[in-house]
């Protein structure tokens, strides 16, 4: 009868002398990578997990190369190599992906000098190199000193309210988070309403009075919450799927500088271009064209002046909404961008897609100064925390993660959704650090924590919507009703409604029996 490795060497050591009954060293066990994992799609065959460890290894290695970013410096590349400048149905992302494997390739065969002799022979041709910059125009100078301008003071004012934050004890946010799971878990399902198609983004006004929604055949429509009446049907939108909505800061709200006649929201799609809407008219106030396919998300500047889109076009860029001027064209990914976020500074913007990894940017200066590389699929959903340096990615690989960019490190990771992350959004509330509310205080004296990002819900292919503590990351309930995969959800800002869309053609509406909120 055969023995597994590690069993046989503890029986060994314990036929020996007494010393030896002590075990064998941890590291000395033999690990075992010869069994099979079940297929992660049906059909696919079983593959051991060496096999799985293995090609993650390999695709780590892969992102870690410097390949060329224009499609020229690919095509001339690949020349050099000896392989075909192109195949039947390639496009310039799936060829540089190609690029990307011949040279991983090639460092593998050639074992440990490989990286060395690689780097040598992109010396040697003169043309590449290992960063480039294009030059930008007087407009995007003009953006990023205004951009600096604006979120300077707001970092100030954040450090502040931090600090003041950080002598709130350890026993009073324990408190009043375990009085927060406990609201969270009376959430229920409240109302539904149908649409001709799969819902594709879902997103509540500032004031949580309304609610956009976008579907698959390019339409936009405005719900009252939370009668879920239509209030503006939209024309003009999308050639195909719309995919991308996000509200102008301040808009809906009382004493707010943004009128119902002016941008209120923004939407992205199929054809490549974003438009931009008001309350009162059912036509687009500007059209922004830029983009060579579709457009996935799209977000605002906290200042309300620059909005960023992400597409399938492998770039994202930056407009100013005043004038619909595009003043940015960011490459970077190898694969479709799906999902762009400004943090609440208004000075990062994160930005990931269907090359699995994600990207924080500096607005200000144009760098990338932190790189998430933990995903093995295509990531679907970003938000900031009202922190200011906390980022949560969502991915195809059912995982949440939390990232820090104080720390330049990943310090969470959840399993959200089985079968894949679809969308995720923290609570933004309305006593976070850049909302000008200051800490409250209870009878005694004492500071009270803040709401803002304690909560974020998440939707998946599994057809539900989950809310997190966002703390300790557990999970505090579980929302059913959707027959298909959830595409989209969201959580307005005072925590009353969740709502969701999902590939069932329907939106539906969450909320508590008292319909309160925290």
């Amino acid at each position: 009868m055969s023995m597994h490795p590690s069993r046989q060497a503890y029986v060994e050591e314990a036929d020996g002398d007494d010393d030896a009954m002590e075990g064998i060293s941890l590291a000395d066990v033999p690990l075992d990578q010869n069994h099979y994992m079940g297929p992660s799609i049906p059909g696919m065959a079983n593959e051991t997990a060496a096999e799985i460890m293995s090609q993650f290894d390999r695709k780590r290695r892969a992102a870690k190369l410097l390949v060329p970013t224009a499609d020229r410096d690919i095509k001339a590349r690949l020349r050099s190599l000896g392989e075909p400048i192109t195949l039947f149905g390639e496009g310039p992302s799936e060829r540089r992906d190609r690029l990307r494997g011949t040279l991983a390739a090639q460092a593998e065969t050639a074992g440990e000098d490989g990286d060395t002799l690689m780097q040598e022979t992109e010396e040697g041709g003169g043309d590449e190199q290992e960063e480039f910059y294009t030059r930008g125009s007087q407009l995007l100078l003009d953006a990023r000193r205004e951009l600096a301008k604006y979120s300077l003071p707001r970092v100030k004012a954040r450090v502040a309210y931090q600090r003041r934050e950080s002598t709130i004890p350890l026993r009073a946010h324990i408190e009043f988070r375990n009085t927060i799971k406990e609201q969270m878990s009376g959430f229920q399902l409240y109302g539904t309403e149908t649409s001709n198609r799969p819902v594709g983004i879902v997103r509540f006004s500032p004031n949580g009075k309304y609610l956009a929604y976008g579907n698959w055949d390019g339409q936009i429509k405005l719900l009252n919450v939370p009668n879920l009446d239509q209030k503006q049907a939209y024309r003009g939108g999308h050639t195909d799927r719309t995919t991308g909505i996000d509200w102008m800061p301040g808009a809906t709200l009382e004493g707010s500088n943004v009128s119902p006649s002016s941008v209120n929201f923004a939407s992205g799609g199929g054809g490549g271009k974003v438009q931009l809407w008001s309350l009162d008219n059912d036509k687009p106030l500007a059209t922004l064209e830029g983009h060579s396919d579709r457009v996935c998300r799209v977000a605002f500047h906290p200042s309300g002046r620059y909005l960023a889109s992400a597409s399938d076009d492998t770039t994202w860029r930056l407009w100013d909404v005043n004038t619909a001027q595009n003043l940015l064209v960011q490459e970077g990914h190898s694969k479709e961008v799906y999902s762009v976020s400004f943090n609440g500074d208004g000075s990062l913007i994160a930005s990931a897609g269907l090359d699995s990894i994600g990207r924080v940017w500096d607005v200000r200066t144009g760098r990338v100064i932190f790189i998430m590389e933990s995903h093995i699929k295509p990531i679907y959903g970003l938000d900031w925390s009202t922190d200011g340096h906390r980022l949560l990615s969502g991915s195809a690989d059912g995982f949440m993660k939390c990232w820090d960019v104080r720390a330049m490190r990943e310090t969470n990771s959840i399993g959200a959704n089985s079968g894949g992350v679809t969308d995720l959004r923290w609570l933004k509330g309305t006593d976070g650090p850049t909302s000008g509310v200051a800490l409250q205080e209870n009878a005694e004296g004492e500071l009270i924590p803040k709401k803002a990002s304690t909560l974020v819900v998440s939707s998946g292919f599994d057809k539900n919507i989950q809310i997190f503590s966002a703390d300790d990351w557990s999970l505090c309930k579980t929302l059913k009703g959707h027959s298909q995969a959830v595409l989209s959800t969201d959580i307005s800002s005072d925590a009353v409604w969740i709502c969701s869309g999902g590939k069932d053609r329907t939106i539906k509406l969450w909320s508590r029996e008292d319909l309160k909120g925290l």
